[in-house]
């Protein structure tokens, strides 16, 4: 993934995945902005707002010839991530002097990310992008940390907290394209269960709240949220559970990457492949294939590449003086797609070769 022969061919293949244009009948873009300018698209530099100070780093510029380490901190060890990873390889061989340190919490707590970023700031790190955990919670920490390095959030925000500057997914508008799509599922509507490993998650209730956002005045009803903390064995247990001790639910909304493929393994033990629709989020293996095989009636892809590449290209920026980078409402919005299956093969074509497989 970090062969450099490799890096504009897959930065093309991504922006692609995120841009390419799309009928009205198989797939929607949502890439709307809640802040005050209009966010870029995911290969282009964020829009400067002339009416906003710039940002600036909480130390002195870094010469460019000075070598620095800039950060990235996932929520989890999911597959998601290791497109993301690449991203963050892609910046860092376009940045001669500055090394990424990207870092996996085990256990998937915000406990974990802490010790983390206690360690990272020990190093001498100039700047973190973290996808939080728990962002109200972690909002006070988050802040004593922005004192000592950039902070950007990425993939989950928290925007109460002193971050600089938010990298990823409108999750609201995604919930939303979620949810448009339980509608064209299931017209008469029903009971639908939603699984995430943490609920408190920005991503996660903003997802949620598209969702019951899209659903209103419909017949659809959300019977509940069952949470795994990011344990996949949980994940797969709630969704057995769930069938089982519910025989109307007729929807199932896997909001994180894995909840997809055990919803998909309970739903197809249960025997009832088509009885129960089944929505997804991200391109795990098994969601995919969900997708081609007609079990699943698709799934709201992001962009983690350029979470990576963006964040950490942005941040090294700003360590080295240029604040006016930043967006005026701290916002880089990265559009998702909805990927159906007239649409996968071409999709998961170019993401074996962005996966480098």
């Amino acid at each position: 993934m970090d062969r450099r022969n490799f890096a504009s061919f897959l930065a093309c293949t991504l922006t692609g995945l995120a841009l390419t244009g799309c009928t009205p009948s198989a797939e929607k873009s949502a890439s709307t902005d809640t802040g005050a300018s209009a966010a870029p698209a995911a290969s282009t530099a964020p829009t400067k707002t002339a009416s906003t100070k710039a940002a600036s780093a909480p130390f002195a510029p870094i010469p460019a010839g000075e070598k620095i380490t800039l950060a990235f901190v996932t929520n989890n060890a999911s597959d998601f991530w290791t497109i993301a990873r690449a991203g963050t390889m892609k910046a860092q061989s376009e940045l001669p002097n500055t090394t990424v340190d990207f870092e996996i919490p085990a256990p998937a707590s915000s406990d974990a990310q802490k010790t983390i970023i206690n360690n990272l700031i020990t190093k001498g790190v100039k700047g973190i992008a973290i996808s939080t955990i728990d962002p109200k919670n972690q909002t006070p920490f988050l802040n004593e940390v922005a004192k000592k390095a950039i902070v950007f959030t990425q993939d989950s925000d928290a925007a109460g907290s002193d971050r600089m500057c938010y990298v990823g997914t409108d999750n609201r508008a995604a919930g939303v394209q979620a949810g448009q799509a339980l509608i064209s599922a299931l017209p008469n509507g029903g009971d639908v269960m939603l699984f995430v490993g943490n609920k408190d998650a920005q991503n996660a209730a903003d997802r949620a709240g598209g969702i019951m956002d899209a659903i209103k005045g419909t017949k659809i009803h959300i019977v509940s949220t069952r949470t795994d903390d990011a344990d996949h064995a949980r994940a797969q247990a709630n969704a057995k559970d769930a069938i089982a001790s519910n025989p109307n639910i007729v929807g199932m909304v896997g909001l994180w990457s894995y909840n997809g493929p055990a919803i998909i393994k309970a739903v197809t033990e249960a025997g009832k492949v088509g009885k129960i629709k089944i929505v997804c989020f991200d391109e795990e293996a098994d969601t995919l294939a969900g997708v081609k095989a007609g079990s699943v009636e698709g799934t709201v892809v992001q962009n983690p590449y350029e979470f990576g590449h963006q964040a950490i290209v942005l941040m090294d920026k700003v360590a080295r003086g240029d604040g006016s980078v930043i967006p005026g409402n701290k916002t880089v919005t990265i559009p998702t797609r909805f990927i159906t299956k007239d649409t996968v093969d071409a999709f998961s074509a170019n993401l074996k070769t962005l996966r480098g497989k």
